[in-house]
């Protein structure tokens, strides 16, 4: 029987807070949908109603209330002791049992989870339930040491392990040889756990979209100044993680401008991106050193007619702000593993040393300070163009291009000392020049009578002047 007004204390329908039960003999569906309210939003079990929202009363004894409160307690993990009182409706008591939200939803009754999806109670699923459990001990579980679920040594490109210690050997003297068993390479640098391979192993050394489609980086070129205007240009950057940095690279070069002038009394023409490429690089290696691998949040960066922004999932640590990164910092990257390849190749500090660099480069290429914003979700670094009406003298000096051709061309020669069967795939890897480029100046050595190739192409090894030192001017 409807009673007049009881809507105000019952509400109009069930809901996803509302539930309605006919009486106590439904008393494990009430603890199903308690321990539900708790795992979602809280709410109200209201018993001694129809489930058209009939008013139709409890015969509430001494010990009826005491005795139900104990069976959800002893029947939920942890225990629930929900708010319970009698309430009149008319001439008929009714039972209200009122929920709290929990802080991390991984309430159980009889043993298993529940949550509350529109008017009715279901049981969560097992990932969901584990997802829950992970995000509540995230902080103390580090992403990068878990062993990744399924990946096997067979998901190890060697290429990419390869690459990385020729690198990280010219970068750092890291010493390990490319001829080592990929167990063993990965061993020496702590990638491994119980003797299997790491999420970070495979986040550096595989295609990791396999195991954590989430890891990809969302690159946008927006056509104005926010991102209601118009995308020109939209790519999803995939593969290793170090191989996601270099593409993300190639993909802002190609939508900012790089200014070229001639300057009295030279003859090389001087340039210069509109951005120093230094901070956007530890910017890119700081979003995947420092990013929360457990979220299934990108990586983004976004491309404005004034500015780049890269939004990185992930939280500040705790008790620090963004001022604590524009001040002296210690790394607390939740990543370790990964910043310390990144370390090997050179495309990290392990100081605390990067926010402070990115302003200064900003500074020192005449930009304003970069922003860095904490949206509760993401860290967001943004750097902006030059002001309008900055003065021309004011920007900082570069090198010139044959400066930079004879440092290009020094490297290239220690490296071929070093390894005279070295390929130019292997130098474009070590310098950091794509393989055309490094065709460019194995050219010039060549016509210069300081370099040449004996043998062929493949299975031959390079030659240098006999008379040739450790410097080189070009």
């Amino acid at each position: 029987m409807k009673i007049k007004n009881s809507s105000k204390l019952i509400g109009r329908s069930e809901s996803t807070t509302v539930e309605w039960k006919q009486s106590l003999s439904e008393i494990n569906e009430i603890i199903e949908t308690t321990a539900a309210f708790a795992n979602t939003e809280g709410g109200s079990i209201f018993v001694g109603i129809s489930s058209e929202g009939n008013v139709l009363g409890l015969q509430i004894g001494k010990g009826t209330v005491e005795k139900m409160v104990n069976q959800i307690a002893q029947s939920t993990d942890p225990k629930i002791h929900p708010k319970v009182t009698i309430k009149r409706i008319g001439n008929k008591d009714i039972i209200l049992i009122e929920i709290k939200e929990s802080c991390d939803h991984l309430l159980l009754a009889f043993g298993r989870p529940y949550k509350r999806v529109g008017r009715s109670t279901v049981r969560m699923s097992k990932d969901e339930y584990e997802r829950l459990i992970l995000n509540k001990y995230k902080e103390r579980i580090r992403f990068d040491d878990q062993i990744c679920k399924g990946a096997t040594f067979k998901d190890i490109n060697r290429d990419l392990l390869k690459e990385f210690i020729l690198k990280g050997r010219f970068e750092r003297g890291l010493d390990l040889s490319e001829k080592m068993s990929v167990q063993e390479i990965l061993m020496r640098l702590n990638l491994l756990k119980d003797h299997k391979p790491t999420n970070a192993s495979i986040l550096l050394f595989s295609s990791p979209q396999r195991f954590y489609p989430q890891c990809e980086i969302k690159c946008v070129r927006f056509k104005g100044l926010n991102v209601t205007e118009d995308m020109i240009d939209l790519k999803s950057i995939t593969g290793s993680v170090i191989h996601q940095l270099q593409d993300v690279e190639k993909f802002i070069f190609n939508h900012i401008a790089l200014s070229a002038w001639i300057e009295p009394g030279k003859l090389e023409r001087q340039e210069k991106w509109e951005y120093p490429s230094k901070a956007i690089r530890e910017a890119l290696a700081n979003a995947l050193a420092h990013r929360d691998y457990w979220s299934t949040a990108k990586i983004q960066v976004r491309i404005f007619n004034d500015r780049i922004e890269f939004w990185n999932p992930g939280k500040l640590p705790k008790g620090w702000t963004t001022e604590t990164l524009l001040k002296k910092h210690e790394s607390q990257p939740p990543n370790p593993l990964i910043a310390k390849q990144f370390f090997w190749i050179k495309y990290v500090e392990e100081v605390g040393s990067g926010t402070n660099k990115i302003v200064q480069w900003c500074r020192d290429w005449g930009l304003p300070d970069p922003i860095f914003e904490y949206t509760g979700t993401s860290v967001v670094v943004t750097i902006k163009k030059a002001q309008a009406n900055a003065k021309k003298n004011e920007l900082p000096r570069i090198e010139t291009t044959q400066k930079t051709t004879q440092k290009t061309t020094q490297k290239i020669i220690e490296e071929i000392k070093r390894n005279p069967q070295i390929t130019r795939k292997e130098l474009a890897v070590i310098i950091g020049l794509t393989e055309d480029g490094v065709k460019y100046h194995l050219n010039i050595l060549q016509k210069k009578g300081l370099l040449h190739r004996i043998g062929p192409d493949k299975g031959g090894h390079w030659g240098l002047k006999s008379s040739l030192g450790t410097s080189l001017k070009v």
